[in-house]
């Protein structure tokens, strides 16, 4: 669709847009740092595909700028918008370097993603990693808050019969008093 862009200004991200965003999509940014995207990853050296979204049909999720994924990617993604698809080459030092990442990546591999961005938002405490792990993590919060819901009745419960003690004390002293009453002065003399 375009000329490739040098996003690092030494050729080591080269981005070029596959198809474009709509005018009013959103980008990422530091109010909306976590990204959802859909990907294929390509060994330029074959154009073998070593790792893909596009199977299982699961989005890949990540927060920017924390260093959980490629330095291409996060110089990347920050420049597209939510709609986007990006075909986006990256050096091997903007990827895995001289290590590689055995067994699918070889050492100093240039890499080639076709990305696309399917969402940015909000950051929800730590950055999520996958799908399955936010699902884990919502999971985790329901059973906390029907914990929170079990012991706030549990309290409530425990508060109203406090009351109802009380209130049984409180009848038992009137009660009491009522019956002292009840001998004093209604005897009267012939």
């Amino acid at each position: 669709m375009g000329d490739a862009i040098d996003l690092t200004g030494d050729g080591g991200v080269l981005k070029e847009v596959v198809r474009r965003a709509k005018p009013d999509a959103i980008s990422p940014s530091d109010d909306l740092p976590v990204v959802d995207v859909h990907y294929e990853g390509i060994l330029a050296e074959d154009e073998k595909v070593f790792d893909t979204t596009r199977e299982d049909n699961l989005v890949f999720s990540f927060e920017l700028g924390t260093g959980s994924v490629i330095r291409s990617w996060d110089i990347a993604l920050k420049t597209m918008k939510v709609g986007e698809v990006a075909k986006i080459t990256c050096k091997p030092e903007y990827a895995y370097g001289r290590a590689g990442s055995p067994p699918d990546i070889p050492p100093d591999a240039t890499l080639i993603f076709e990305v696309e961005l399917v969402a940015c938002r909000p950051r929800k405490g730590a950055s999520v990693g996958s799908v399955s792990e936010e699902r884990a993590r919502l999971e985790d919060l329901k059973k906390q808050r029907e914990i929170a819901a079990a012991a706030k009745e549990d309290d409530k419960k425990k508060r109203e019969e406090a009351k109802a003690a009380a209130a049984a004390r409180i009848q038992a002293k009137l009660d009491a008093k009522k019956g002292q009453g009840k001998g004093k002065g209604k005897g009267k003399a012939k």
